[in-house]
C-alpha cells in the first residue's frame, strides 16, 4: 500500500476540535468586577553590599579598611547574622595568588555567607 491512510488522522483532529470547543468557554468564564484603583510604588529593598579587596600580598580590605585575618572572620560572622544578609563582592588583584582568594572564600563559607560575587573589569 503506497498511500497514507488519512482516516485515523481525521478522527484525532475531530476529537481535538470537540475538546477545544468544550473547554474554551470554561476558560474565559469569569465574573465581571469593577475593582478599586490605588496608586502604589514597589518597595524594593536592595541588599547592602560589602566590598572585600585582596591585594597581591594577600592583604584584606573590608570596604577599603585594612583588616587582619581574625578581624576579617569576625566581620564575616557579623555580616552573616544580618537580615537581609548583605552580598559579599570579592575584588582581587590580577596577580594575587589563588590561595588567598580561596582562603577568603572558605572563611566566608564557614561564617555562613550566602551571597558571594566576583568583581572584574570588562574585557576588551
Amino acid at each position: 500500500m503506497s498511500e497514507i491512510n488519512m482516516t485515523p488522522l481525521v478522527d484525532v483532529m475531530l476529537v481535538l476540535l470537540i475538546i477545544f470547543i468544550l473547554t474554551v468557554p470554561v476558560i474565559t468564564h469569569s465574573v465581571k468586577l469593577d475593582l478599586p484603583r490605588a496608586a502604589n510604588q514597589v518597595n524594593e529593598v536592595k541588599p547592602e553590599t560589602v566590598d572585600l579587596s585582596i591585594t597581591v600580598d594577600g592583604g584584606l580590605y573590608w570596604n577599603e579598611q585594612k583588616l587582619e585575618q581574625a578581624q576579617f572572620e569576625q566581620q564575616l560572622v557579623e555580616m552573616a547574622a544580618k537580615q537581609p544578609q548583605p552580598e559579599l563582592h570579592i575584588r582581587a588583584d590580577r596577580k594575587v595568588e589563588y590561595e588567598h582568594v580561596a582562603q577568603a572564600m572558605a572563611a566566608a563559607q564557614r561564617a555562613g555567607v550566602q551571597k558571594l560575587g566576583f568583581v572584574t573589569e570588562p574585557g576588551k
